[in-house]
């Protein structure tokens, strides 16, 4: 088949995963948003389009090796950027982040609930973990086959609310400058820059695996990095519009577990009620490929032990996502796990070094 085989079905398949997948609990909240970019002011602006910079290597790479190469499995896309040994590290702490992610869903499906309906943190939890284990363990991927398309809906729900917030209140803007040095915001990083790499680090780790299998299925590399191009520039589009709408609001949203609800309650009561059922929806479909993935890396999915094992990670999940705030959740597990990404940007970009040079 030509190298430069294109079908637009597949580059819009291709970049509407590529966005889905980034689509947890943290973005479809705006805390993620408020951490990286808006407690950073107009500098936060600027780290996202770092970021969006970042983004367009990481994603082209990883989609256009895996076309190239094909690996057996997704994982081995770390042994070929890190070798060996550094490679089994990223293999099995990817497996570790990946779990930790699904306890942050935890606690952001029981922060949604509380925030929206006043409902004590601990239902929307449980529910939550029941839920993501339930469908783990008996295989109902046809619920989430048909919810999985609500991650590119959040992301236009999340841009309508942005520009809304912004249009509403546009002298937000004017003086977020001068507001947000003075409130208490709680942010990823020291300075914006190392926020938007921290941010790309600890995303990576999540995408190396799918995005290098998914590559693997592209007629072309053309059309796998097209796939990966059109998702960045999308979901990039999106963090900024929203960071922007929490700037111009920043007083409002300031110290709030859930800012893109305030956003939504501000245009009308219904729309806040919506969005939160759409969250939800969002943080199913990624807990659940989020526990799947760290129980069969532990036993085979075949296997009796698969079920005990699921069952303990959600439970194990459900207890740690209830203690912890979900604020600090996103501060602690994506924020460390993001400095661990940015190694492994650093090996790609030896890796792309060497490839070009020899």
């Amino acid at each position: 088949m030509s190298n430069q085989t294109v079908s637009m079905k597949k580059v819009i398949s291709f970049a509407g995963a590529f966005i889905a997948f980034l689509i947890g609990s943290g973005f479809a909240t705006g805390q993620e948003i408020m951490q990286y970019f808006a407690s950073y002011g107009y500098m936060g602006i600027v780290g996202a389009i770092v970021m969006f910079i970042m983004f367009l290597y990481v994603g082209v790479s990883f989609i256009t090796v895996g076309q190239e190469h094909k690996f057996p499995k997704g994982s081995d896309i770390f042994t070929y950027y890190c070798g060996k040994t550094i490679g089994k590290f990223y293999d099995y702490f990817s497996v570790i982040f990946i779990y930790m992610s699904f306890i942050v869903m935890i606690a952001g499906a029981g922060a949604t609930l509380n925030q929206q309906y006043e409902l004590p943190v601990s239902i929307g939890g449980i529910v939550m973990g029941i839920l993501a284990g339930g469908t783990v363990i008996f295989g109902l991927g046809k619920i989430v086959d048909v919810i999985g398309k609500i991650g590119p809906a959040i992301v236009v729900l999340s841009i309508l609310l942005g520009l809304t917030a912004i249009i509403k209140n546009p002298g937000g803007l004017n003086k977020a400058s001068e507001v947000i040095p003075t409130l208490n915001l709680m942010k990823a990083s020291t300075n914006w820059l190392f926020a938007a790499g921290s941010y790309v680090g600890f995303c990576m780790l999540w995408l190396a695996s799918f995005v290098s299998s998914m590559g693997a299925t592209a007629n072309s590399k053309k059309e796998a990095a097209l796939g990966a191009i059109f998702g960045a520039i999308a979901f990039s589009i999106a963090v900024i519009i929203v960071a922007l709408g929490l700037m111009a609001n920043i007083e409002q949203v300031a110290g709030s577990m859930i800012p893109s609800l305030i956003l939504a309650a501000n245009i009308h009561p219904t729309i806040a009620v919506v969005f939160s059922i759409t969250v939800v929806a969002g943080i199913y479909t990624t807990a659940v490929p989020l526990l799947w993935t760290a129980s069969a890396r532990i036993t085979d999915e075949k296997s009796r032990k698969f079920k005990i094992v699921t069952i303990v990670l959600a439970v194990v999940g459900i207890f740690i996502g209830l203690k912890v705030p979900f604020d600090k959740l996103i501060n602690i597990i994506y924020v460390i796990n993001g400095y661990v990404g940015i190694l492994l940007l650093v090996l790609m970009l030896i890796k792309s070094i060497k490839n070009k040079a020899f």
